[in-house]
């Protein structure tokens, strides 16, 4: 077994990998009464296409969303939320665009709901007639999404910047692609996806180490280590579709979207340093103490906004989304913003010195431990023990070479106004 020292945290990870390729990572809290436990496949909406058998094989949009659901469907007729229910546990399930994960929670009855979760997702069953069952349910699902104007405000900007990868769609698909989903397809990418070593189980919490890994292995060591298929990755030129656009939806307050894609072959950084330095550069310009926010509340354009950077197979893409009641003059502060942008060593020291407080305050917070930890495993495909050294390591030069390879031309804008504007 692996000891992985969390330095922040002041705990220790315990990591092992079985002999099929399942990883399990467990940390304990002993002064705490609750535990969380993730179990997740590295497969998502992102693997558009794959090889099977040597044979191309393309499953329809949305597939991965639509075998999550059906994972709940269980031959005995049992439905999972309902054990759960009964046995006091909070159970969920989600899918992204790189990964898919079923969790449960709870203060109670840890080794029967651990065994029982890791059981029902081991266990596909698919026919006919539940798969075609679940198409109206997702159907719905999609048409209530494409109510909100939000959604309607990423997915069209998403689809202004992507020419083919697998981010300008919709996670769920859309109703004319899942009308296409058979059992077979399911089971395809089950079978492909669903493998131990594209697999990994992440418990946090009030629980026993040799208890969890007893159940695991009792329950899984068997299961069949098998390679990943074969994935087709669609090549995206660099430039956005589409620079700008102005759509009208039944608002009361318009909205933007504001996006900038960058290769990441010209970032001379990887994985969470890269992360580090352009989620610095973005805090500074755009975070709660920055002069941007100071001149937002002076003018009073910016109701409220978030911003991200994703992380896409060959780009890194800024987002900004944001409700103003000046979109022209938002847009305008937000590209003066990056032009001129002057970094002080002052400014970064003290954002480093508040980047290194937060590191410490996950230790009383075991889903936000969680969180943080499963989206290193999928990024990094490893835990972060110590973020402290590489934030310290963070230089003023190396923001501006950072900074310089942002290029504003390939920026893609999105206006939602008001219909009554349009007429």
């Amino acid at each position: 077994m692996k000891i992985i020292e969390i330095a922040n945290l002041d705990k220790t990870c315990y990591q092992e990998t079985l002999k099929n390729g399942l990883e399990v990572y467990m940390i304990t809290y002993e002064d705490k009464k609750n535990y969380f436990i993730s179990y997740a496949t590295k497969y998502g909406s992102d693997i558009l296409s794959f090889e099977v058998d040597g044979k191309l094989y393309t499953p329809p949009l949305g597939i991965a969303h639509y075998l999550e659901h059906k994972l709940f469907e269980e031959e005995s007729g049992e439905d999972p939320f309902t054990f759960f229910s009964r046995s006091g546990t909070d159970a969920n399930a989600s899918t992204s665009y790189d990964n898919t994960q079923y969790i449960c929670l709870g203060t109670k009855n840890f080794k029967e709901n651990l065994k029982y979760l890791l059981t029902f997702v081991n266990h596909p069953f698919f026919t006919d007639k539940n798969v075609e069952k679940e198409k109206g349910i997702i159907s719905e699902e999609i048409k209530m999404y494409q109510d909100i104007p939000d959604y309607k405000l990423e997915m069209t900007l998403r689809e202004n910047i992507y020419h083919n990868s697998s981010r300008k769609y919709d996670i769920a698909g859309t109703i004319k692609e899942i009308k296409k989903i058979t059992k077979e397809d399911l089971y395809k990418c089950y079978e492909s996806f669903y493998i131990p070593s594209n697999m990994f189980i992440l418990i946090t919490g009030n629980f026993k180490i040799e208890e969890a890994l007893e159940i695991i292995k009792e329950t899984l060591e068997e299961k069949e280590g098998k390679l990943l298929p074969k994935i087709m990755i669609p090549k995206e030129p660099k430039e956005v579709v589409k620079k700008e656009e102005t759509i009208y939806e039944n608002i009361e307050v318009p909205k933007i979207g504001y996006a900038i894609k960058v290769p990441k072959s010209s970032l001379n950084k990887k994985g969470v340093e890269r992360d580090l330095y352009l989620n610095m550069i973005t805090t500074i310009l755009f975070g709660s103490s920055s002069e941007f926010q100071e001149r937002m509340r002076q003018k009073k354009i910016l109701n409220d906004y978030d911003m991200q950077w994703e992380e896409e197979h060959s780009y890194k893409t800024f987002y900004f989304f944001a409700t103003t009641t000046s979109p022209e003059e938002l847009i305008h502060e937000i590209d003066y913003e990056w032009e001129h942008l002057a970094l002080s060593k002052a400014n970064i020291d003290r954002m480093k010195k508040v980047w290194i407080a937060n590191e410490g305050k996950m230790i009383d917070h075991i889903e936000k431990t969680q969180a943080n930890f499963f989206d290193d495993i999928i990024e990094y495909q490893k835990i972060i023990e110590n973020r402290v050294p590489l934030i310290r390591k963070i230089t003023k030069k190396g923001l501006e070479e950072f900074l310089e390879k942002i290029d504003l031309s390939n920026r893609s804008i999105l206006k939602m106004l008001k219909k009554e504007e349009k007429e």
